[in-house]
């Protein structure tokens, strides 16, 4: 199959408060060990008064310098790999990171949410329904040449929906699958419904600019003349938000993108850092070298979320998977002030 084809860690400041441990400011005079003591407790005094965030919180800019240094330095512990970040915290708005957010990857299943997305608008004008049924059929056309191809179920997660080639599959099965089971199957034919171009021209006005929907999955013609599907990591928290927000298609609709997204079945990425239990709506893509997940996550005691990471350049897909496991667990404690 041929698709299944650092930062550095920051240093204090020349100011910062380690960087001074040592220095004498102008003035300094030798107190005697309890008139020190007291000086120090009015001084700590003084400083706690200057931040009005909540007990146990640090202040918005240390816990930005920290999110950061964290990611860094767990991203440089992996030799060769490339990793693209987007975090906003949709309760606390100045609340992000962004580390490669505009550098474009393969998209792998990740275009999949764009795909989702213009089936509901063709569901909202009225040109496809959710229980309209399609014959299913496992030939589909190169954008290259129109010449025909096929899909191979051993290089599909979801192997099991070969078995109805030539029964009719209603299309809410298909959009499930296509999510919930990364179905290649499924895609293939929803894009052959809603049209590549047309998914792509509304990731276009949902903000994701820089994304490139052109084509089903396996055109191993359009892969070798390098016209793949890409996306960036501020692309795809584009689209993640404005279905959370309720403006990718009609609100019901938005609805039930988030509910499919939320029952998602691998999660061995972006969930995998997360206390058992958090809800986590998203959506994962992976292929030779490339493992993303693109994600919306409810804590239980803080505001939503939007997270997504890429990365290239991991060859071992475990090590991958324990990266982006890591990143989401750093972003988490973050998001609830526990870092």
């Amino acid at each position: 199959m041929a698709e299944s084809a650092t930062g550095k860690a920051q240093r204090p400041a020349d100011g910062s408060p380690s960087a001074r441990a040592g220095r004498r400011p102008p003035g300094y005079i030798r107190l005697m060990p309890h008139s020190r003591w007291r000086l120090f407790i009015a001084g700590s005094m003084m400083l706690a008064g200057c931040h009005t965030t909540r007990p146990g919180t640090p202040p918005p800019r240390t816990v930005a310098a920290a999110l950061r240094l964290h990611v860094h330095d767990r991203i440089a512990a992996v030799p060769g790999a490339f990793v693209g970040v987007y975090y906003r915290n949709l309760g606390r708005p100045n609340d992000t990171l962004t580390v490669n957010a505009d550098t474009s990857f393969h998209a792998a299943s990740t275009m999949k949410i764009a795909v989702m997305i213009q089936l509901f608008r063709a569901v909202d004008a009225g040109t496809v329904s959710l229980d309209q049924p399609v014959t299913l059929e496992n030939r589909f056309r190169s954008i290259v040449d129109g010449s025909p191809y096929t899909l191979d179920p051993k290089d599909d997660s979801d192997s099991g929906l070969y078995a109805k080639v030539g029964q009719p599959v209603t299309v809410r099965e298909l959009l499930d699958r296509m999510i919930q089971r990364s179905s290649n199957l499924a895609t293939n034919t929803v894009i052959d419904l809603v049209g590549a171009a047309r998914a792509d021209s509304t990731a276009h006005a949902l903000g994701a600019t820089r994304m490139r929907v052109l084509r089903g999955v396996e055109d191993d013609k359009a892969f070798a003349q390098g016209l793949n599907n890409t996306v960036t990591a501020r692309d795809l928290a584009a689209l993640l938000a404005a279905i959370e927000d309720h403006h990718a298609a009609a609100s019901a609709d938005c609805t039930l993108m988030r509910q499919i997204l939320l029952g998602q079945e691998f999660n061995t990425e972006i969930p995998a850092g997360l206390p058992p239990g958090t809800p986590v709506a998203h959506k994962t893509g992976s292929i030779r070298g490339i493992l993303h997940d693109a994600a919306i996550v409810y804590p239980h005691t803080s505001p939503p979320y939007i997270l997504v990471v890429l990365t290239r350049g991991i060859n071992d897909e475990h090590v991958a998977q324990h990266l982006i496991a890591d990143i989401s667990r750093i972003v988490y404690n973050s998001a609830i002030g526990s870092l």
